[in-house]
């Protein structure tokens, strides 16, 4: 039997959830929104980042995460970025019509971020952030690094996330979280044509 072509036109929403011993998280993403969100993952740092990618990448979010925080907030944080880029998979689908490509550079006051994003089908994050403090708020710097590749990972994208400059951590990431959310923005852009933007004809 031949399945019917999925077309651009069609609605790119996602809602799953995901329970593991470690977290309970449900989210629903329209990646066609407006950049409403709702987000509550119990490390407020992280739930700031989350905001500021669904406002400036346009998306309609929401997401309620109950992690082990007890333990720390490493599950947390890497299950949030999993599941943000299952529903991104789910949202674009085949990739037929949008396109492909994104990359932005964010300031914060002294920070400059830049982020490259290609939805691939192959999964890769290259993350350079420098960050010099342990943790921002209840969110350790290094699971900054870890969300951007468990999402990219998980999102089947090629992910390149550079801090160019600056001094203040909390500039540094909020910048590259900017970054990220503007590139994708325009990696997911419907182009107005119902092809696969590859000469392969095929991105999975």
């Amino acid at each position: 039997m031949t399945l019917p072509k999925k077309t651009a036109s069609q609605r790119r929403t996602a809602s799953l959830s995901r329970a593991t011993s470690e977290t309970s998280i449900t989210l629903s993403l329209n990646i066609d929104g407006s950049g409403q969100a709702e987000v509550a993952t119990g490390i407020g740092f992280l739930d700031h980042m989350l905001i500021i990618m669904a406002r400036h990448a346009q998306f309609d979010l929401n997401l309620q995460c109950e992690g082990d925080l007890p333990v720390d907030d490493h599950h947390s944080a890497e299950d949030c970025g999993i599941v943000i880029g299952e529903a991104l998979t789910q949202c674009v689908d085949d990739k037929r019509g949008i396109t492909r490509f994104g990359y932005a550079y964010a300031p914060l006051d002294e920070a400059l971020a830049r982020a490259v994003v290609d939805c691939s089908g192959r999964a890769g994050a290259f993350v350079k952030l420098d960050l010099q403090r342990e943790m921002i708020g209840q969110l350790a710097c290094e699971n900054i690094q870890h969300f951007f590749e468990s999402m990219a990972i998980a999102a089947r994208l090629t992910l390149h996330v550079d801090v160019l400059r600056g001094h203040n951590d909390h500039h540094k990431a909020e910048a590259a979280f900017k970054a990220v959310s503007l590139a994708l923005r325009h990696a997911v852009l419907r182009d107005g044509s119902d092809e696969v933007p590859s000469t392969k004809g095929v991105l999975a």
